[in-house]
């Protein structure tokens, strides 16, 4: 077990170093031409490259909400679930702080929101909390059906990395606009620690929508697939 979280831990840090930090240090240059369609394609690397290294210790998980998502489709223990949960937490804390540390390294570096997640005035386009839930609950939920089934064992053998990786890409590009995309509760805590104020305030709705929407694509999952699999401690 002890195996598994710290490769929770570690992968969690490297979604929030790569996700967020392109988000706080490449984005902020226009000059470079990354853009929120950078940012997106960052996520979806980082869980790509932590897929295939260490998917094979842990499932790869990165999310509260995915941990959950994998309960309720049948595929991960629940016993195992609030031990991944507080790796995943951490690790996202550690990769905020690392970002933080590196960031302030530069004269009249200010913090703003610090790629945190929010709706009304903290939405980058400014979208309502009801456009933002809903938002996030749908995506996430699809993101597990997308799981599920590219780890599902009828599916391709070694593609599974590859199309989460995509997924999560695609919906960042959706999202970034309505809630700079969370999908994730680690990642949205871990940024919202350090931007403090109302990005604190409306952290539970980034707890609650994508935890909703992971729970519905486990069962939306279960229900497509029909599947005798038994449950097993990973994805």
């Amino acid at each position: 077990m002890s195996r598994k979280l710290t490769a929770e831990f570690f992968g969690t840090l490297w979604l929030v170093l790569g996700g967020c930090g392109a988000a706080v240090f490449a984005a902020a240059f226009p000059a470079l031409g990354i853009g929120f369609v950078g940012v997106s394609l960052a996520f979806g690397l980082t869980v790509l490259t932590m897929a295939y290294a260490i998917g094979h210790v842990s499932g790869c998980h990165l999310n509260p909400a995915v941990t959950l998502g994998l309960v309720a489709g049948g595929r991960f223990d629940p016993a195992e679930a609030v031990p991944y949960i507080i790796a995943q937490v951490l690790g996202a804390i550690a990769g905020a702080a690392i970002i933080f540390v590196i960031a302030t390294g530069k004269p009249g570096f200010e913090l703003g929101g610090f790629a945190a997640n929010g709706f009304g005035a903290l939405s980058p386009g400014k979208y309502s909390m009801v456009a933002a839930f809903v938002c996030e609950a749908v995506l996430t939920a699809f993101f597990l059906v997308v799981i599920l089934g590219a780890t599902h064992r009828s599916a391709p053998v070694g593609f599974a990395g590859l199309a989460i990786g995509l997924c999560l890409t695609l919906i960042h590009l959706i999202s970034i606009p309505v809630t700079n995309t969370s999908v994730n509760p680690a990642r949205s805590t871990s940024q919202a620690i350090f931007a403090g104020g109302e990005y604190l305030a409306q952290l539970w709705l980034f707890w609650v929508a994508p935890i909703l929407g992971a729970v519905v694509g486990g069962f939306i999952h279960r229900y497509l697939s029909n599947s005798d699999e038994p449950m097993i401690s990973g994805n």
